[in-house]
């Protein structure tokens, strides 16, 4: 046990002491903020985003006339000059967008935007959307639809989704779920491949150097190949616990401070509101904090301690059942360009589940599928940590974990059968066969 201690004390610090681990830990955290930055920044200085358009209208058919109606940053005014013109005083002004109806503007060319630059889409959806609205009027009206009336019948409304739960109803909040759910998944994959493909790298080089011969002659391939494990896995526990504790950190001190933005920009925007009237209003910028405090409230609910908890759980369990299996693709092969045959069948459960996270669990978190993938020890990792978010039953949870614990403990027996035998074999070419047969070897 001291031995098997020993080696995860090296592998740890071995680790932990790299620049690059260093540079990862804090790295991580800076970019979030570095998003919040950047988000603020554009907010803050969008003077392209806020610019007011203006659109120069040409109607011939004389239908949409006057019923543009401004929207946002875009502005509608009746065009005084001819179309050619119009489009010499567009080319001089990039702001300027000239609007040309056509008498028969049903069909297709007879609507067109002319501009020195290419128009965004905002500006021609909003265009496209207007014209259709009056032109439908105008069809409505000439079929003696009173077009008034339906206007006033016409309802908007937003559900809100409620939880019911023993300590009453809780929000839903299933953007932040689905948001969890998905980036849960990619973290989980990630780790899985990065850390057990360290423990792999690991065991080539010793292998490969022979170091590991004088390794074996001191203490059991078993202690060895678990202490690797344990040892990697700890570095990646520690620069996940740090992430999350310097991202929250950053998160707060993000929250704090666009909310306080958000209150002193939304106070002059009204000051301006006052002192400049119509004109002023239409060109007032929105809150700046806006984006990022919907983006914040959206997490507001959310579980973090159960969340973790089971982050935790499923990174620990899912590594050390992929990298005993890592370890052992190591201790076969004499180069990393040899592993390719034994990783793509390891990892084909990954893969498989990392996908359908996207295309059908997060979509479908309680369906049957979605519960035997979470409840197989190879695709529970990514597979429970996409349902967790949504809500998962006690039972299926703990199902789930049981399962995970078991085949930890036998794909660490395969893996240390495969182990002591390969790890110290040299020049020869390994084939499934031949891993069979160090399975079978006795003692």
């Amino acid at each position: 046990m001291n031995k098997t201690l020993l080696i995860i004390q090296r592998e740890y610090l071995a680790r932990v002491k790299k620049k690059s681990f260093i540079l990862m830990t804090f790295l991580v955290p800076g970019l979030i903020l570095a998003m919040y930055g950047v988000i603020y920044l554009i907010a803050a200085n969008s003077d392209s985003l806020n610019k007011v358009r203006q659109v120069k209208v040409i109607d011939e058919s004389g239908v949409f006339a006057g019923k543009l109606k401004d929207h946002k940053n875009i502005h509608f005014t009746t065009a005084k000059q001819s179309l050619p013109e119009a489009k010499k005083s567009a080319k001089k002004n990039e702001d300027l967008f000239i609007l040309f109806i056509g008498k028969d503007f049903t069909n297709k060319g007879n609507v067109q935007i002319f501009s020195e630059k290419k128009p965004n889409f905002a500006l021609v959806n909003e265009v496209e959307n207007q014209l259709n609205t009056i032109a439908t009027s105008n069809n409505m009206a000439a079929a003696g639809i009173d077009v008034m009336k339906i206007s006033t019948l016409k309802s908007n409304i937003s559900a809100e989704t409620k939880q019911l739960t023993d300590d009453g109803e809780k929000d839903s909040n299933l953007a932040s779920a689905y948001g969890i759910g998905v980036a849960s998944a990619i973290l989980i994959y990630i780790s899985l491949f990065i850390y057990g493909s360290q423990v792999m790298r690991g065991v080539i080089e010793e292998k490969t150097n022979r170091v590991i011969e004088v390794i074996v002659s001191s203490v059991k391939p078993f202690q060895l190949m678990l202490g690797k494990i344990l040892g990697v896995g700890l570095v990646g526990l520690t620069q996940f616990l740090l992430w999350i504790i310097l991202s929250t950190t950053v998160t707060n001190i993000a929250e704090k401070a666009f909310t306080k933005n958000e209150t002193t920009t939304e106070q002059s925007s009204n000051q301006t509101q006052i002192k400049g009237g119509k004109n002023s209003t239409a060109q007032a910028q929105m809150p700046i904090g806006n984006p990022v405090m919907s983006f914040l409230k959206t997490l507001e609910g959310v579980n973090y301690v159960y969340i973790l908890g089971c982050f935790i759980f499923y990174f620990l369990s899912g590594y050390l059942l992929y990298s005993a299996l890592f370890a052992a693709v190591g201790s076969a092969v004499d180069s990393e360009t040899e592993t390719q045959q034994f990783m793509f069948p390891i990892t084909l459960p990954l893969l498989f589940t990392y996908i359908l996270s996207f295309a059908f669990l997060v979509n479908n978190p309680d369906s049957t599928l979605a519960f035997w993938l979470s409840i197989i020890p190879f695709t529970a990792p990514i597979a429970m940590m996409v349902r967790v978010p949504f809500g998962v039953p006690d039972w299926q949870l703990a199902l789930s974990m049981v399962m995970m614990i078991a085949g930890f403990l036998f794909t660490t027996w395969v893996a240390a059968r495969i182990y002591r035998v390969g790890v110290l074999m040299y020049g020869k070419k390994t084939s499934y066969k031949e891993l069979a047969k160090w399975f079978f070897y006795k003692e």
